[in-house]
C-alpha cells in the first residue's frame, strides 16, 4: 500500500506563501524533504517561499548551485540546509562535503536534485515534485 500523494496547485507566484505554508505543515516530523522537478520547474524559489514560512528572512535564501550547500537560521535560530546537487557526479562527492552529517544532524535538510546522492538518503524522508503547469503556475506533489 503506498502512502497517499498531497496535491497542492500554485496558480502563481502570489499563491506560493499559502503553499508553502501548507508544506511547513506537512514536513512536521521530517528532516529531510527532496524536491525534484525539472530545470526552471521553481525548486529553489519554492524553498525561498517555505524558508520565509520558517522565518528565514527572504534575503538571505539564495540557490546553493556552486556552494553545493547553504545554510540559514528559522525564526528558532535553528539550522536549515539547502543543498544543490545538480552539479555533482556521484554521491562520493557529497559524501566529501560531509552531507551524510548533515542528514544525520536532525536539522531540516531540503534538498535540490536529490536522484543525483540517491543511494545516501534515508529512507525516511519527503518527496516533492513540482511540476509546470504554465508560466507561472505549479502542480505540488508530497509523498512520503
Amino acid at each position: 500500500m503506498s502512502a497517499p500523494v498531497l496535491e497542492i496547485s500554485i496558480p502563481s507566484l502570489a499563491a506560493l506563501p499559502a503553499a508553502a505554508a501548507q508544506v511547513r505543515e506537512a514536513i512536521q516530523g521530517h528532516t529531510i524533504v527532496c524536491f525534484e522537478g525539472e530545470m526552471g520547474a521553481g525548486k529553489t524559489t519554492f524553498i525561498k517561499a517555505l524558508c520565509e514560512s520558517l522565518g528565514v528572512p527572504g534575503r538571505d535564501v539564495s540557490s546553493p548551485t556552486f556552494a553545493l550547500v547553504n545554510e540559514y537560521r528559522d525564526a528558532h535560530n535553528q539550522p536549515i540546509y539547502h543543498f544543490d546537487f545538480y552539479r555533482l557526479d556521484s554521491p562520493v562527492e557529497a559524501e566529501q562535503l560531509g552531507a551524510l552529517e548533515y542528514f544525520d544532524s536532525g536539522y531540516l535538510c531540503l534538498i535540490e536534485w536529490p536522484s543525483r546522492i540517491e543511494p545516501l538518503l534515508p529512507s525516511n524522508r519527503l518527496l516533492i515534485r513540482l511540476t509546470v503547469t504554465g508560466d507561472e503556475s505549479r502542480e505540488l506533489k508530497i509523498k512520503n
